[in-house]
């Protein structure tokens, strides 16, 4: 059985503005440095066996605190970062209505294989998106079978994981909150992801924030 602490980044100035990041690589503010180290203090008698993050720097941020009080160096993998939003990326969440309204609706149906439109990058379908992180996931779950590994990553990431524990369809609504800088726990017996625990920000003072306001993106 290998134990997972799927952890999501502290905040960044976009998180603050709802801002799209996707692969865009922003790091973290003052809030969410603070985050950091509070996440990293929580889990420092937790014996953690490897650190592995996206290499998005508000990952490696992220990270970073919890491996200095670990006493471990942290692995980066690309396949750990968030779903990327092509011509989405870079836009405040209430702008994309407006600037592209056709791509925006199809974005909200949840149609798993729909695409975003072109921008500096090329955009992920949910589906693509979700075997990408699936398969990462499950890649160190085994190459660490028996252990307790932090995975530091995205709110997509945390989603896509959250969907395959409760074998959820791609195309159904997004249910739970993501918080920055949030400790969630899942095990993997070989076969299949559970989940553990969720969505546990006992250790900051604040609220820490939720990316995607539910009530707004309907996603």
């Amino acid at each position: 059985m290998t134990e997972i602490l799927l952890i999501r980044h502290g905040e960044t100035a976009w998180n603050a503005v709802r801002r799209l990041q996707g692969h865009l690589d922003i790091p973290l503010n003052a809030e969410g440095t603070r985050q950091a180290k509070a996440l990293a203090w929580a889990l420092q008698n937790e014996k953690l066996d490897a650190i592995i993050s996206s290499d998005l720097q508000r990952a490696m941020q992220t990270a970073g605190e919890i491996a200095r009080l670990q006493g471990l160096s942290t692995r980066l993998d690309p396949a750990l970062r968030e779903r990327c939003f092509g011509g989405f990326e870079g836009e405040l969440y209430s702008e994309i209505p407006h600037k592209f309204p056709e791509a925006y609706a199809i974005w909200q149906s949840r149609d798993p294989d729909a695409l975003f439109p072109p921008g500096e990058r090329v955009g992920e379908s949910i589906r693509q998106f979700q075997t990408r992180v699936i398969d990462a996931i499950l890649h160190h779950a085994r190459q660490h079978q028996g252990k307790k590994i932090a995975l530091v990553a995205h709110g997509g990431v945390l989603e896509c994981a959250y969907r395959a524990a409760k074998s959820l369809p791609l195309n159904a609504p997004r249910d739970v909150t993501i918080y920055n800088a949030s400790i969630n726990r899942f095990s993997f017996d070989g076969e299949a992801l559970q989940l553990l625990q969720w969505g546990d920000i006992a250790h900051l003072d604040a609220d820490a924030m939720d990316e995607i306001n539910q009530s707004q993106t309907k996603q």
